[in-house]
């Protein structure tokens, strides 16, 4: 193979693209392609998908020199170099001599996610679980998922936005179905990419290695990156705007009121377009709710062209479109001077399995969400009811299981929205530590009728009632950002001789509860 060797300033060491041999116990592995321009890390990300050594189990030697994590320093490389590596897999331990039964209460995290089949984590290359935790959480949403793998590679362009968006589809591959070893590799790429489209994320610390990052800064940026490449879904109506599908399906629209409360002004009125929304924590905000109304009536200084002069105003706002996955954001850090750090709020914000946004609604927008809620109730009374009547017949009849057919969650000339206002709790971004450049970042994302707690590449299975207990209140894991996915109404299907529980002709049936993007 031909080798690359690029020359920089004098006195600087010379770059290296080409191969190596790297020789791990008995095995040897030729031609292994290197590149010194790259991160240390992205080597150590190849060796493991080797050898399945995880990076922070590998001493990796060349002539006497030992490879650090942050530089290649005085780690020098020429072709076909012989690369040793040390280290063993997690899983070389001696086996016990009899197998024995196990308990899910005597296991640990591993055996867990090996008898529960557990989905794949994301390794940790180096303070990087904002990054994981941020990939975990929007991969539960279904259609975002569905653009990711259907994403076309080779029309990056060249673009830091494409390489971002390539290397998160790839990374989703992984968690799908490549194993640790490809996630680890696609986890070392998609790291890459981001500081590629945000060269913020590749400080390093005092120590050497990546600072820890915000996982929120981390959240906008791949969502910017998606909101240029990933085209939107079909829509029903021609003259819809919503050019991508995180537009379509993060994106939603407020009616903006403003009311000078010193000058006898006309109010003026605006739209504002959101991706997600803010929860500020103050004295009197306990609840996630009544952090989100006191964010939607505030009061802001502008210039008045009245006065001549900076006035107050109050700032109303109604949200006049919902979107399918509201993401919301608790404003847990604010900057201290004296420190210079993001300090941390930990205070205890409660937050709900179960979200109705109704209220925040304009009353355009909630005279449509009328039609879909009522059809909630109408459900839920049935299911009363089907209770009540069957608490009166003997223990010796059962009913049947019915089959179910999904309603939309969207209203029919705007895919991708919400068409009731309710909504499920389905991923949970949490913060453990003081500061928002410190400390560990996890995500906890529904899976069925259960949670999966993802600490970087160990995946564990939660309660619900351990979801809800990171509100916060403690050092303990609080809550970041929270992503809310539509609640799906399922109808079951009628008998020919039993009477209609609810009428369902104004709207579409049968289709599926996911718009494919």
């Amino acid at each position: 193979m031909r080798v690359c060797v690029k020359y920089r300033l004098a006195g600087q060491r010379p770059s290296l693209a080409g191969n190596v041999k790297v020789k791990w116990g008995k095995e040897m592995y030729p031609d292994v392609e290197v590149n010194t321009d790259d991160e240390p890390v992205l080597f150590k990300a190849q060796i493991f998908a080797l050898t399945g050594v995880q990076p922070e189990r590998q001493k990796v030697v060349c002539k006497g020199v030992t490879l650090r994590d942050d530089t290649w320093g005085n780690f020098k490389l020429t072709n076909n170099a012989l690369v040793l590596v040390m280290g063993s897999k997690e899983e070389d331990v001696p086996a016990a001599p009899v197998e024995q039964t196990r308990f899910v209460e005597d296991m640990n995290e591993a055996e867990l996610a090996t008898a529960m089949d557990m989905p794949e984590g994301l390794i940790n290359l180096g303070n990087t679980c904002y990054m994981n935790a941020t990939v975990q959480c929007l991969k539960t949403v279904p259609e975002l998922r569905n653009a990711l793998l259907n994403y076309d590679k080779s029309s990056t362009g060249g673009d830091t936005a494409g390489e971002l968006t390539a290397a998160l589809s790839e990374t989703v591959s992984a968690l799908d179905s490549g194993g640790s070893s490809a996630c680890g590799v696609a986890a070392a790429r998609l790291l890459g990419a981001l500081h590629g489209a945000a060269p913020r994320f590749a400080e390093r610390a005092a120590a050497g290695g990546f600072a820890q990052q915000d996982a929120s800064e981390c959240w906008t940026e791949i969502v910017r990156a998606l909101q240029q490449r990933l085209p939107a879904a079909p829509m029903p109506d021609k003259n819809a705007t919503r050019a991508s599908v995180i537009e379509q399906y993060f994106g939603g629209t407020l009616d903006v009121e403003l009311v000078c409360s010193e000058a006898d002004e006309p109010p003026t009125h605006s739209e504002e377009s959101f991706l997600q929304l803010s929860c500020f924590i103050s004295q009197d905000v306990k609840y996630l709710q009544s952090g989100l109304r006191s964010k939607m009536a505030e009061h802001i200084t502008k210039m008045s062209q009245t006065l001549g002069r900076d006035a107050v105003y109050t700032k109303t706002s109604k949200i006049s479109r919902l979107p399918a996955y509201l993401t919301v954001q608790f404003v847990r850090f604010y900057y201290k001077e004296k420190e210079s750090i993001n300090a941390k709020i930990l205070k205890d914000v409660k937050f709900p399995l179960d979200l109705d946004v109704y209220e925040l609604c304009t009353p355009e927008l909630q005279e449509r969400l009328t039609p879909m809620r009522n059809k909630f109730k109408e459900l839920e009374d049935a299911k009363v009811q089907s209770s009540l009547s069957s608490g009166n017949k003997s223990h010796g009849d059962s009913s049947k299981a019915k089959k179910k057919r999904v309603l939309p969650y969207w209203f029919e000339n705007d895919v991708g929205s919400n068409n009731s206002g309710y909504y499920r709790l389905q991923a949970v971004l949490t913060h453990r530590g003081r500061s928002s450049s410190s400390g560990h970042y996890v995500a906890w994302v529904a899976r069925g009728a259960g949670w999966l707690r993802c600490d970087d590449d160990t995946v564990t299975p939660v309660t619900e009632d351990e979801v809800l207990k990171l509100s916060g209140g403690g050092d303990w894991h609080c809550a970041y950002l929270l992503l809310y996915g539509p609640k799906i109404l399922e109808l079951p299907e009628q008998d020919e001789d039993e009477p209609m529980v609810t009428d369902i002709t104004d709207d579409p049936a049968g289709e599926p509860p996911t718009a494919l993007a």
